[in-house]
C-alpha cells in the first residue's frame, strides 16, 4: 500500500512539475530550505523560517508577492488543500527566512511545503517542488526508552553493537529518533541507514545531547525487523562530560506514523541484546591524547546482516540513569565522506614498516586492504601531517589492526578521524598496494559557496590552499583549530576565520549548532570558557569569549538569518557583565585563571620578532575588541528593536574609544603602544583614531611595516583578520599584495614553498600543519580582488557592492558567491586603461558599483551612464561595464 501511494505521489508530482512549467517557464522557484536546512526531518522548534530562491530567464525582476502553502499530508497540498497554512497572495519582496505563520505546530508534526511567486508585471512562477520538515521530539512527553549501554558482563563496553528485532505490519513514515551519548550508527536489516558518519555533531554534553532523526521508512519490511546501533564514547567521557557511565549510552525510539497519529514500535529498554563491536579506543580524548582506535578482525562481524548477527553470542544491556539535561534535534547537517584520496607513493623504510603519502593533508579515515596476515598479527598505522627532514613526525596519532588471518583483513576508521598526509605502516611483511589503500576526507555536509581565480597563478595557489584547510576544520558541527592535537572549538579561531568560512561556505547550520555550545558553556555570572563545547580548560583573551557576540552578528550579514543575534542576545549582554566586572577605571584588565580557561592573550602566535605579549599591546587589542563588542551591539540591538540599549553600547564605545586614544597613543611616535601592525590597525578599525589623526597614523602604519618587517605580514591569529578588514575598508590592495607576494618567512608563500597544501599553527612550521590560525585572509580575495562585499542596512547580500581592488601587477579577476538569494558573480579584467565589469546578481539582490577614482567614463551594456556619488546602480540580472582611466 505504502508503496502504491509513493508511485501516485511520484506521477501526480511529475505531473505537476510539468504543468507548472509550462505555465510560465521564465521564472523558476528553486531551492527550498526550512531553517537554512533541505528537508529536514527533525527540527528544534514550532516557529520554522522558510527560504527559497528564484530563477528569471527574461532579465531583470523582483519579487512582489508569494504564496505559501503548508499542509500535514503531501497528496493534499498536490490537490491544493493546506490543511496546515496557506498564506494566500503575500506583497512582499522576502524570499530568506519568511516567518511560518501558520496553525501551531507539535512536538513530532510532519509538514509539506511549497512557494510561488509573482513579479511586477503579474507574472507568476508554477509552484515549486514539493518540500519537507518535521518538527523533532520537543515535547519530553514524547520522548519514549531508557538510555542503554552494553553490560559489563559482556567484557569491554567502548564500541557495543546494541540490537533489537521487532515486527512491522503495514508500512508507513517510520521515523527512527536516536540520543546518542557517544557516537552511534544505525543499521536496519543490515543495511546502513544514512551516509553520515561520526553521528551526532558535537554539544555540551554534560547539558545539552542531540537527537538525530532518520526516515527509516525504505529500510522496513513486513514481517520481521532487525534494527543495530553501534556506538561508540566520542566525547562522551568521565574525564570531558563527567559521563556516568564508562561506555556510551544511547536512547532512541522508532516511531510510525499512524492515521490517528504517532505510535512508538520500539524504544530502547533492558530486552535489547548487545556485544563488543571490534573496535577499543586507544587515547583519553585530552590534546595530544586523541591517539585513535583499535580494530580486531577477530571480533568484527564480517556484515551485520540478521542471519550473521544471529550466529554470535549477545549479552544483556544496561539501563542507566543520566542526570537531567537538555535532548533537544540537532539542527546541522551530519559529518559524511566528501572526497575519496589515493596514495600517491609508498616507500620502504625498514623491515616490514612502509611510507604512504596521501599528498596532501586531510582530517578524515584512512583505510587499507591488507596482504595476508597470520591470525593476531598486529598491524600499527601511525599517522602525520608533516615530514620533517624525511623524519616522521610524531603527533600521537595511531591506530592497531589486529588480524583474522584468512586474507580479508580490511581495516578502516569508524569513530575516530585522524588530521594527516603520511601514514606509517609497521609489522608488515609483504608491501601494500596503492589500489588497496584510500583516505576519505570528511566534513560536515556543507556545500561550497564561492570560487575565486586571477592572473596572478601565486594568488590563486593561496586562496586555494585556505579553502581546502577550511575542510579540514569544520566538521561535527563546529569548527576546530586543528583536527588532530586538540580538536578544540576555539572562539578565537573561530572569530579569526568565520567570515573567510562564512563565505566560501554555506554554514549557517554549522553556526547555529556552535552557537548553541557556546551559549551552553557559559557560566554563572557571564563568564565564558575559550573553547566550546568546553571540555576542558584552553588558552586565549577576550578574543576567544567574545566569539559569542561576533559570529551571531556575523552569520546574519552572510546569510541575513537573524535567529542567532535574537537567540543569543541575552548570553551577549552576560558576557559583557561579566567584562564590566574586570573592567578598571574604564579599561578592561586581566581577569583570573579557572578551571576551564587559561590566559589573556592580546595576539596569538605572531612572527617573530613581534612582541605581541607586551602589555600595552595586549590590553589595546584587548580593549579594542570590547570597543567592537559594543559597536556589534549597538546594531543588533537595534535590529532587534531595543533603540535605547543601542544607544547605551554607542554611549559605552564611544568613552572607551576616547580614552584609549588618551592612553595608548604617542603623539611623538605617531604609534599606538608598541607600533606594531595589530596595534596600529586595530584603532584605526574600531573608530579610536579621530578623523584629523587618521591618514598619519595610517602611513606611520605603512612607514613601520616597510621599516621593521620588510613589507611581510607581521600579525598572528587575531591581527590576521583585523589588518585584512583594514586593508580592505582602506583599500589598500598593493599593502596586502606585497605582503602576500613574499617567499621567505613569514608568509603564505613560505609555507607552500615549504611542502604546505594547508595552514600552518606557527608561520615557522611548528607543531601542527593544518590549523585555523592564519586562515582570515580568505576574506581579501573575494571583498578586494573580487571586489565582492556586502552591505550591512541589507543583509545576506541583498544589496551587492561591487568594488574590485586590484593590485599593480593582477590583471583580471573571476569570482563567484552563492549567497540567499542564488548566485553572483563579478569578473573583471583590466586592459590598456580600460577597466571591463561582467556582473551577475540574483533574483531578490541589487548591487552598487564604485568606480576606480580615476574613472573618466563608463558605458553599462553598451550605453553611457553618469555615476552618482561614483557609483553605478544595477538590478538583478547580467550586466557589463566599460570604465576608461585616466592616469
Amino acid at each position: 500500500m505504502q508503496k502504491k501511494k509513493c508511485l501516485i505521489f511520484t506521477i501526480i508530482s511529475f505531473l505537476f512539475i510539468a504543468i507548472s512549467c509550462s505555465l510560465n517557464a521564465s521564472i523558476t522557484v528553486y531551492d527550498l530550505k526550512c531553517e537554512n536546512l533541505t528537508n529536514p526531518n527533525a527540527i528544534d522548534n514550532t516557529s520554522p523560517h522558510l527560504s527559497w530562491k528564484i530563477k528569471y530567464t527574461k532579465g531583470a525582476m523582483q519579487q512582489q508577492y508569494y504564496e505559501i502553502q503548508v499542509a500535514s499530508d503531501s497528496m493534499s497540498l498536490l490537490g491544493n488543500k493546506a490543511d496546515l497554512w496557506n498564506s494566500g497572495k503575500q506583497k512582499s519582496a522576502a524570499s530568506v527566512m519568511v516567518p511560518y505563520k501558520g496553525k501551531g505546530l507539535a512536538s513530532r508534526s510532519l509538514c509539506y511545503w511549497r512557494v510561488r511567486v509573482w513579479n511586477s508585471k503579474n507574472e507568476v512562477s508554477g509552484w515549486s517542488e514539493i518540500n519537507r520538515f518535521g518538527v523533532g521530539i520537543i515535547d519530553k512527553e514524547d520522548a519514549q526508552g531508557s538510555y542503554i549501554g552494553l553490560s559489563p558482563a559482556a567484557g569491554n563496553i567502548q564500541s557495543p553493537i546494541l540490537r533489537k528485532s521487532f515486527n512491522v505490519t503495514g508500512i508507513n513514515t517510520s521515523f527512527l529518533h536516536v540520543n546518542a551519548l557517544g557516537y552511534c550508527e544505525v543499521y536496519i536489516n543490515g543495511r546502513k541507514v544514512s551516509d553520515d558518519v561520526l553521528s551526532p555533531a558535537v554539544s555540551q554534553l554534560n547539558k545539552r545531547s542531540l537527537i538525530v532523526t532518520y526516515d527509516v521508512t525504505p529500510y522496513l519490511k513486513e514481517g520481521k525487523n532487525d534494527l543495530v546501533l553501534w556506538l561508540a564514547k566520542g566525547w562522551y567521557r568521565k574525564n570531558t562530560f563527567d559521563a556516568v557511565y564508562d561506555g556510551p549510552l544511547v536512547k532512541a525510539q522508532l516511531d510510525i506514523k499512524e492515521s490517528n497519529g504517532w505510535n512508538t514500535l520500539v524504544a530502547t529498554d533492558s530486552s535489547w541484546k548487545g556485544r563488543h563491536g571490534g573496535y577499543i579506543e586507544t587515547g583519553i580524548w585530552q590534546a595530544l591524547r586523541f591517539a585513535g582506535e583499535k580494530l580486531d578482525g577477530r571480533v568484527l562481524p564480517k556484515d551485520l546482516n540478521p542471519t550473521t548477527l544471529d550466529q554470535m553470542s549477545w549479552y544483556p544491556v544496561a539501563e542507566i540513569g543520566v542526570p537531567e539535561h537538555k535532548a533537544t534535534p540537532v539542527m546541522t547537517e551530519p559529518d559524511k565522506i566528501q572526497e575519496t584520496l589515493m596514495p600517491q607513493n609508498i616507500t620502504q623504510l625498514g623491515d616490514s614498516t612502509w611510507l604512504v603519502d596521501m599528498g596532501k593533508v586531510l582530517n578524515g579515515w584512512f583505510k587499507i586492504r591488507l596482504p595476508q596476515l597470520n591470525e593476531g598479527q598486529e598491524v600499527l598505522m601511525e599517522y602525520t601531517d608533516f615530514m620533517k627532514e624525511d623524519k616522521f613526525d610524531d603527533q600521537g596519532q595511531s591506530d592497531i589492526y589486529v588480524g583474522v588471518g584468512n586474507g580479508t583483513d580490511v581495516f578502516c576508521n569508524k569513530f575516530h578521524s585522524h588530521a594527516f598526509r603520511y601514514i606509517r605502516i609497521s609489522n608488515l611483511a609483504a608491501k601494500p598496494n596503492k589500489e588497496d589503500i584510500k583516505a576519505y576526507l570528511i566534513h560536515t555536509d556543507y556545500h561550497q559557496a564561492s570560487t575565486f581565480e586571477c592572473s596572478d597563478p601565486e594568488l590563486n595557489a593561496i586562496h586555494n590552499m585556505i579553502q581546502y584547510t577550511m575542510k579540514c576544520l569544520a566538521y561535527s558541527g563546529y569548527m576546530v583549530d586543528c583536527p588532530h592535537l586538540e580538536r578544540a572549538g576555539y572562539g578565537g579561531d573561530g572569530n579569526s576565520s568565520t567570515e573567510s568560512l562564512q563565505t566560501m561556505y554555506n554554514v549557517a547550520p554549522l553556526f547555529t549548532n556552535w552557537m548553541q555550545a557556546w551559549d551552553d558553556s557559559m557560566r554563572e555570572g557571564g563568564s565564558l570558557p575559550h573553547v566550546a563545547p568546553n571540555p576542558g580548560a584552553g588558552g586565549g583573551g577576550p578574543y576567544w569569549c567574545g566569539f559569542i557576540i561576533m559570529a551571531p552578528w556575523q552569520t546574519y550579514l552572510n546569510y541575513n538569518d537573524p535567529r542567532l543575534i535574537e537567540k543569543h542576545y541575552p548570553a551577549m549582554k552576560e558576557w559583557l557583565g561579566y567584562v564590566e566586572k574586570y573592567t578598571v577605571d574604564g579599561l578592561l584588565k586581566r581577569w583570573p585563571d579557572t578551571p576551564y580557561r587559561d590566559w589573556f592573550l592580546g595576539d596569538w602566535l605572531a612572527p617573530i620578532g613581534v612582541d605581541s605579549g607586551n602589555e600595552l599591546s595586549i590590553n589595546l587589542v584587548n580593549n579594542c575588541f570590547v570597543s567592537d563588542c559594543f559597536s556589534k551591539m549597538e546594531k543588533i540591538a537595534g535590529i532587534l528593536g531595543k533603540p535605547d540599549e543601542a544607544k547605551e553600547f554607542a554611549s559605552r564605545r564611544d568613552k572607551l574609544n576616547q580614552l584609549l586614544q588618551k592612553t595608548y597613543y604617542n603623539k611623538d611616535e605617531k604609534m599606538y603602544s608598541t607600533g606594531s601592525q595589530l596595534d596600529m590597525s586595530y584603532p584605526m578599525l574600531v573608530g579610536v583614531t579621530p578623523p584629523t589623526l587618521y591618514d598619519e597614523v595610517k602611513e606611520r602604519l605603512l612607514s613601520l611595516t616597510a621599516e621593521r618587517h620588510n613589507n611581510h605580514i607581521a600579525v598572528g591569529l587575531v591581527g590576521v583578520p583585523i589588518l585584512t578588514k583594514w586593508a580592505i575598508e582602506n583599500k589598500a590592495a598593493d599593502f596586502m599584495y606585497t605582503m602576500l607576494k613574499k617567499h621567505d618567512y613569514p608568509g603564505y608563500l613560505h609555507m607552500i614553498d615549504n611542502g604546505a597544501t594547508t595552514t600552518w599553527e606557527y608561520w615557522s612550521g611548528e607543531r601542527s600543519r593544518v590549523h585555523n590560525c592564519y586562515n582570515g585572509i580568505g576574506m581579501w580575495f573575494y571583498q578586494a580582488v573580487g571586489g565582492i562585499r556586502t552591505d550591512e542596512e541589507k543583509p545576506g547580500y541583498q544589496h551587492v557592492i561591487i568594488e574590485p581592488q586590484i593590485p599593480e601587477g593582477v590583471s583580471w579577476a573571476k569570482t563567484t558567491k552563492e549567497s540567499p538569494y542564488g548566485t553572483i558573480s563579478v569578473d573583471w579584467k583590466l586592459t590598456d586603461g580600460k577597466l571591463t565589469i561582467n556582473a551577475v546578481l540574483p533574483v531578490g539582490s541589487t548591487g552598487s558599483v564604485i568606480l576606480p577614482r580615476n574613472a573618466t567614463s563608463c558605458k553599462l551594456n553598451g550605453k553611457a551612464v553618469k555615476a552618482k556619488n561614483n557609483s553605478v546602480a544595477i538590478n538583478n540580472g547580467s550586466y557589463s561595464l566599460e570604465i576608461l582611466l585616466g592616469n
